[in-house]
Formats: structure tokens, C-alpha cells, sequence
């Protein structure tokens, strides 16, 4: 395998630990700086230069894009996707969960666990937005902070309304979340690599610092996740649409709250809390994933006239409810039924002769017609994606 790894820092732990992991495994890899890069566009011919020389042939490329250079970064990314390369996170990926209020819109919609969130730019609609996430005291965010920069506590009304109002007059756009009590001065972050959770560590503030972050002195223990605690970090990260990520999360009273998705995490401080070859867990990951292209379905459904992807719920009392997924003819209709999702659980190609149940959920490719006379005309009227809204094209 002949790996890119993308990052403009090469000494840094990160990006060193990658490579010795993938020079420890027999392949070729190189560090190339992601600005150093030309994207030439061409019909039928999407080509890369680097450092003005026609980039060599790559099996597989790991982005490590800062915040600073999101935007090139990730067409960078985007035209190796369009190359037929293997990408260990994708540019949509990345650019999903770099800003903060875009995550969390994309999360909020799925049946995870996120802190109450408002965003609002009237100064007039500031302290009803408080109200509603809970009151005082409310954490401040700006949406594309790093590493618990422009995170902000507000322990009074008072307070949160000065500091909001100041944020606001530089231009800056700000997130209200609800403070999470019994989460202070905490939290977990999980290593995501595919659909495990390859480490884990609780991060714990000192002194008077909220924020856990190892890079504002927090300190870092090892910690066994329970089921729960695993499936939330896996769901959100592939929800974000990313295969390697650092997941943060708040210890809440009612379970696992996603806190912030990184798509580029560093291994310094886990490697060395939990003692573990996370660079060597990654490395494998994308040499067991290279042989498998990319695959844009929004993209193929373009070219399938007719045809899109669509998910169904399934309500009590239905004519689905308690039937196989046989008995419900959908393949007559010419609709396969790719996912089951319930609850948590995800079961990817179900059995025909699995028993559906109320609330399930069918991600489904087939005939649009047919899929549409399945959605209640109360949905199709509101066109809530939740019950089945078609996507056959859907935005980044």
C-alpha cells in the first residue's frame, strides 16, 4: 500500500506516530503538506500537482487538515475522492464537523444524545434563547473553536448576555448550550476508528478550569466505556460521515451527550494515557479499507432515473407493523431494504424473514413512485425526512 499522509505539520507527535506505524508494516508512505498542492481540472480528467510535478500514484490518503486551511484542505480531499483514491475521512466529512452548529444539526435529527443548543443572531431573541436551553449558568461557543478555545461559561443571565453581545460585535457567531451540572470540568473522548472505539479516555479540568482539554492542563485517565457509551461515538461519527474521529462527550445524568466531533484527533495525549497503538489501529484500518472505493451515492443516483434512497418509518398499527420484511412485498414494489435501524441498533442487510416492529426504520433504494405511496399523506404534506423524506439528491 502506498500511503499519503495530508499534514503541514510533520514533526508533530501525530503525524510522526502515522508514519512510523506504516513504516513498521512494510508500507510506503509519505508526508506531503497539504498547501503545497495544485488541483487541476480537467473534462473527464480531475488531476493533482505537487510542488508543481504530477503527483505520483496513491492507494489510500489521511488527511490531517487543521482548522486554519478547512477550506483548501478539503478540496484537496475532495479532488483525491474524485481521483478514485481512498480517503480515511472524506471532505464532507471533514467539513460536517469542523463547524459546531453544523454537527450538531446534522446530529440532532438521529436519536443521540446532544447538550440542549440555540443559535441566534437578534440581540432581542438572546435571552429567550437562554431560557429555553435551561437557564443560567450556559456554556458560550464560537463555532469553529479549537481545542476549547472560545468556550466560554456564563455562570449568570447578566453574564452571558455581556459576553454575547460582545462576541456578537466582532462578527463573531456564537453557540448557547445548556451546562451540564454533574458533567463539569470532564468529559470523554472516544477514538473512533471504522465502527469501533479503538481507546478511550476521561479528561478532568484543574482548579477553577471547566474545560478538560489536554491542551489547557487538563489530565487524561484511561477508562473502560460502557455499550452505550461505545455505540454514541461510532453512531455520531458515522453520522458525520467519518471513519477516523475523536468523539467528546459528556457525562450527563441520562446518558452519553455528544460534545464535539474532531475529524483530524491527535494521538499524543490517549497514546500515552491508555498505553495503546492507536497510529497502528488507524494504519491497519486503512490498508483492510483500500481495496473498497468510495462510493457517491448522490452521484449514481443521478444517473438512476426513478430511482433514490429513501427511509421509512414504521408506525404502530401500520400495515408493516409485526410482519416479516417478506411479508410486506416490498421487492415486488422493486424496493430492497439496505438498513434496519432500531432504536440503537443498527442491522445492516436484514433477513427477509426478520419481524418489523413500531419504530423501526427502513433505509431503503428502489422505485420512487412505489416509495412515495408508502409515506403518510400528512408526511408528504410536511415533508419530515424522518418518516421518509425522498433523498435522492441530498445537499452537502
Amino acid at each position: 500500500m502506498k500511503l499519503a499522509i495530508l499534514s503541514c505539520g510533520p514533526n508533530s507527535y501525530s503525524t510522526r506516530r502515522l508514519k512510523e506505524a506504516a513504516l513498521e508494516r512494510k508500507y510506503d508512505v509519505k508526508v506531503l503538506d497539504t498547501l503545497k498542492f495544485a488541483i487541476d481540472l480537467e473534462e473527464g480528467s480531475p488531476d493533482l500537482y505537487y510542488r508543481q510535478k504530477s503527483l505520483s500514484e496513491y492507494d489510500a490518503v489521511l488527511p490531517r487538515i487543521g482548522a486554519s486551511i478547512t477550506y483548501y484542505g478539503t478540496a484537496v480531499v475532495r479532488q483525491f475522492e474524485e481521483m478514485d483514491v481512498f480517503c480515511a475521512n472524506t471532505a464532507n466529512g471533514i467539513t460536517n464537523s469542523r463547524d459546531k452548529l453544523r454537527s450538531l444539526q446534522i446530529l440532532s435529527r438521529h436519536h443521540i444524545g446532544i447538550p440542549r443548543t440555540t443559535f441566534v443572531k437578534d440581540k432581542r431573541d438572546v435571552l429567550p434563547a437562554i431560557a429555553r436551553v435551561g437557564g443560567a449558568p450556559v456554556v458560550i461557543k464560537l463555532i469553529e473553536g479549537t481545542q476549547g478555545i472560545g468556550v466560554l461559561l456564563a455562570e449568570t443571565i447578566k453574564a452571558a448576555e455581556s459576553i454575547i453581545e460582545l462576541l456578537q460585535s466582532q462578527k463573531q457567531n456564537v453557540l448557547i448550550q445548556k451546562f451540564v451540572a454533574e458533567s463539569r470540568g470532564k468529559d470523554i473522548r472516544a477514538f473512533v476508528v471504522g465502527d469501533r472505539v479503538v481507546a478511550a479516555m476521561r479528561r478532568v479540568a484543574q482548579g477553577q478550569e471547566f474545560r478538560s482539554n489536554v491542551h489547557r492542563g487538563g489530565i487524561a485517565e484511561a477508562v473502560e466505556l460502557s455499550d452505550e457509551y461505545r455505540e454514541t461515538a461510532v453512531r455520531a461519527a458515522q453520522i458525520l460521515g467519518l471513519r477516523i474521529a475523536g468523539v467528546d462527550m459528556l457525562e450527563s445524568s441520562s446518558g452519553p451527550q455528544i460534545m464535539e466531533v474532531n475529524s483530524s484527533p491527535g494521538l499524543e495525549g490517549i497514546e500515552k494515557c491508555t498505553q495503546l497503538d492507536i497510529a497502528g489501529a488507524v494504519v491497519d484500518y486503512i490498508a483492510a479499507r483500500v481495496d473498497f472505493p468510495d462510493i457517491d451515492i448522490r452521484q449514481r443516483l443521478t444517473v438512476s432515473r426513478g430511482y433514490g434512497v429513501s427511509e421509512i418509518l414504521i408506525r404502530a398499527g401500520s400495515n408493516f407493523d409485526g410482519k416479516t420484511i417478506m411479508e410486506t412485498r416490498l421487492r415486488d414494489s422493486d424496493i430492497n431494504v439496505l438498513t434496519l435501524y432500531r432504536g440503537t441498533t443498527v442491522i445492516p442487510n436484514p433477513r427477509e424473514a426478520r419481524t418489523l416492529q413500531a419504530n423501526d426504520r427502513l433505509l431503503c433504494f428502489g422505485k420512487l413512485d412505489s416509495m412515495r405511496d408508502l409515506l403518510p399523506p400528512k408526511a408528504q404534506r410536511r415533508r419530515q425526512p424522518t418518516v421518509g423524506s425522498l433523498q435522492q439528491a441530498p445537499e452537502d
